[in-house]
């Protein structure tokens, strides 16, 4: 494969990539075997086990890296291979057949696999960045000789400014006005192999994610099927009625460079027109070639303020046909109009935008685009004009808000000077203090508390603007009340649950390697189940405990039973999400069905939480140092114990220390615990409370803590109480961390871990943890479904 494309290059006269490539191989042969010398000699154990063993034959190992398929990545991807659609499906196809071939062998490991890849492509693109890469854009003369080839006569040619960020959905080449010896200017646009690659990421990840059919064109087309699908685009959407620029020719520029010939238009796009020009007749103009296109089933896919271009007479033209499609469905079609009312609707406002198209396409074709518009069909320019408004609408509500506080304060301010006149006043003239003042008072604090209400709300109506898409939505509304709003799912898959999946299979794949190295049946025949029944014992009472931290920072009357069975609810909502976050949402919504207000009720669950967060330190420092001094006979802590503390403590330093970093950490804290200290003030009012609450958190701990040890206890392990209650609240903490529900994996992990690093066998630690987890994660499911279906059947959840 090297040696074919290399012959394909040099026949091409790009003898500089071939050196390049080879420069590279060279790199990462060098690479490969410092790696493999280093991990044969001085890696530590565990990287040496995931990257070589035994060979089939028995005799030696197997290399960490493989020699040759290093070299062989690095070429291909410095020389630009992958760059190129045929060369790319070959090279992957031989890569991959080599990969299986000594994978299933026996003579390498999946680890050793991944680790050559990256050598190869890490070596490749250090290559390149640091010699450079040839510039495949073509210069003036290349565009002025490609353009006599195709029968034109050139004077000049001179590059049209970038059209804006808005570009970066589609790649769409660079533009050149041309002027001719006879005739009239002309449009080129000039595609090179280096804007084909841009965005390929982004564009890659959308196919992944979204549902088949509604995402643009293919990752990467080769330059061949780029002109062909503008020229394609181009004649398709004349011969349907709509203003498009007249192609009039293509050809090559070179090995990697393409150029399309357009008549000139001339005339502005529609998102540099000023506000007095975008008259309603524009605007009908705007829909009517979207129409022309549609009734064709063509769309456009790209129908943004830069794609829309006014000539001097007021016509429309569409432009940037290259991301669109012919014989498109419904979806695709409703895309369209959805993407451009927004477009319009950012300009001119949602009543004229929805106006507009209702007056051209009709009030049905409008409203079937509503399940269409939301955030994910958008162009990506478009996201980030409507995210830019959220944020200064949140910044003028946030605004508004304190100017009405510091109103507040001012009038307050006042009440209490007046008051104190009042009082000085009567005790000059002997009055009572008490009499008449404080009726005369309560009757002007009730009128400029009426008048500060009044002023607040005044402030919030001229910030408060509601999302543009829902303006959108309500002005359709108003025309077609029985159009359908629900959203289309168009999302097959989001990044958290990629990352889910990810770290579900990682985990997986570790929990499996350690169940096929432990004995688990002969652990099972030879278990005491006498303290198997006190970690039972002590799994049931965490719910209780569960229950009194949470009821204990609710000032409000809470049934004991009822908010049991909500704690056992929470063990079937943890296994459809995260740790840190299925526990949140239903407490506070148990709570807001208790006949707490939905503000106090996230206040007292972030009290809860604040308390629990805080004992969880405390508490693991304690421990901590009690299982460092242990074994000593001084009280001094262990050098792992110290390290820990002034990792912490450093960090502190450095996100204090950093402007940007403290900003970021205080306004998340701030925006998590926001109402948190005024409940807190109401709990502390009642001591009983408080003590529930503390001592819930505290024996919340304990009882996970008793399950654990009795679990080690049960298979014939046995460890201090103060290590085994370190590794649970590490375990833990890593467990809420952890983007897989209910943390899968993680806990799992992090608590054999910890106990085989306390000093428990690996035969003992692994049926320990999957036996506590067992208790507390697994067998829980089917009560905490019961108890969700109970109190959800009763309105109570």
């Amino acid at each position: 494969m090297p040696v074919a494309f290399a012959f394909e290059r040099l026949i091409k006269r790009d003898g500089l990539r071939i050196a390049d490539g080879v420069l590279a191989a060279v790199l990462a042969h060098g690479t490969a075997l410092a790696t493999d010398l280093w991990v044969t000699s001085s890696a530590p154990g565990p990287i040496q086990d995931a990257l070589s063993h035994t060979t089939p034959s028995g005799v030696g190992m197997t290399d960490p890296v493989h020699g040759y398929l290093a070299p062989v990545i690095a070429y291909c991807t410095a020389v630009g291979m992958a760059r190129r659609p045929g060369w790319r499906v070959a090279l992957w196809c031989v890569l991959l057949l080599d990969a299986f071939a000594v994978l299933v062998g026996g003579y390498t490991t999946p680890f050793s696999i991944a680790l050559t890849v990256l050598i190869g492509w890490t070596v490749a693109y250090g290559t390149v960045y640091a010699v450079g890469s040839p510039n495949v854009r073509p210069t003036g003369q290349n565009l002025l000789a490609g353009l006599r080839r195709v029968g034109f006569a050139p004077l000049t040619a001179r590059r049209v400014e970038d059209p804006g960020p808005e570009s970066a959905d589609s790649d769409r080449g660079r533009a050149y006005l041309v002027t001719l010896e006879d005739g009239p200017p002309l449009d080129v646009t000039v595609v090179d192999r280096e804007q084909q690659a841009q965005g390929f990421f982004y564009r890659a990840w959308r196919r992944l994610s979204l549902v088949g059919g509604i995402t643009q064109r293919r990752s990467l087309l080769s330059l061949r099927q780029a002109l062909e699908q503008e020229a394609l685009l181009a004649y398709a959407a004349i011969a349907a009625g709509a203003n498009a620029p007249k192609l009039i020719a293509t050809s090559e520029l070179g090995p990697d460079a393409v150029m399309l010939v357009y008549e000139h238009i001339g005339g502005r796009r529609l998102d540099a027109l000023a506000d007095e020009e975008l008259t309603d007749t524009l605007l009908r103009e705007c829909w009517t070639q979207v129409r022309a296109l549609q009734s064709r089933r063509i769309a456009h896919r790209g129908l943004v303020g830069e794609s829309l271009l006014v000539d001097r007479g007021g016509r429309v033209f569409l432009t940037h046909l290259r991301s669109g499609e012919i014989a498109s469905g419904d979806i695709v079609l409703r895309m369209d109009v959805a993407q451009l009312l927004t477009t319009l609707a950012l300009q001119v406002g949602p009543e004229r935008a929805v106006a507009s198209a209702v007056a051209v396409l009709g009030p049905d074709a409008v409203a079937a685009s509503l399940p269409l518009l939301q955030p994910i069909a958008l162009s990506r320019a478009t996201r980030g004009r409507l995210k830019e408004l959220a944020r200064a609408r949140a910044q003028r509500e946030r605004d508004a808000v304190l100017a009405a506080s510091a109103a507040e304060k001012e009038i307050r301010e006042r009440e209490h000077k007046r008051a104190h006149e009042t009082h000085k006043a009567a005790q000059d003239t002997g009055t009572s203090v008490w009499a008449e003042p404080k009726a005369m008072s309560k009757a002007e604090r009730k009128a400029e508390d009426k008048a500060e209400k009044r002023a607040i709300e005044d402030a919030l109506d001229e910030v408060r603007e509601e999302d543009l898409l829902s303006r959108i939505r309500q002005q359709v509304l108003l025309i077609r009340p029985q159009a359908p709003v629900e959203p289309v799912r168009l999302e097959r898959i989001k990044p958290r649950t990629l990352v889910t999946v990810i770290a579900g299979a990682i985990a997986a794949y570790y929990l499996l390697s350690q169940l096929t190295s432990v004995p688990i049946g002969d652990a099972i025949l030879n278990a005491d189940w006498r303290w198997a029944v006190i970690a039972v014992v002590g799994s049931a009472a965490s719910y209780v405990a569960a229950a009194c931290a949470l009821a204990g920072f609710v000032p409000e009357r809470l049934s004991l039973v009822r908010t049991v069975l909500a704690q056992v609810a929470g063990s079937f909502v943890k296994l459809v999400a995260p740790a840190a976050v299925g526990g949140v949402a239903l407490n506070t919504r148990y709570l807001q069905k208790a006949g707490v207000r939905p503000g106090l009720a996230v206040a007292s669950v972030g009290a809860s939480q604040l308390v629990s967060l805080g004992s969880h330190v405390v508490l693991l420092m304690t421990f901590g140092f009690i299982t460092g001094t242990e074994k000593t006979p001084s009280l001094s802590p262990s050098r792992t114990v110290m390290a820990g503390l002034l990792t912490a403590g450093v960090l502190v330093l450095v996100v204090t220390a950093v402007p940007a970093l403290r900003k970021f950490v205080s306004t998340r804290v701030r925006a998590l615990f926001a109402g948190v200290v005024p409940r807190m003030l109401d709990v502390l009012q009642r001591p009983a409370k408080l003590l529930t609450g503390i001592g819930g958190t505290l024996m919340l701990t304990v009882c996970f803590v008793v399950c654990l040890d009795g679990c080690v206890r049960a298979f014939g392990g046995h460890l201090s109480y103060a290590a085994i209650a370190v590794v649970f609240l590490a375990g833990n903490a890593l467990g809420s961390a952890a983007p897989t529900p209910g943390g899968v994996g993680a806990v799992e992990l992090a608590l054999t871990g910890g106990l085989i690093a306390a000093g428990l066998p690996k035969e003992v630690a692994t049926p320990a943890v999957l036996f506590f987890r067992l208790l507390t994660f697994w067998l829980p499911v089917l009560p905490g479904w019961l108890s969700f279906t109970h109190l959800t059947r009763k309105g109570q959840l």
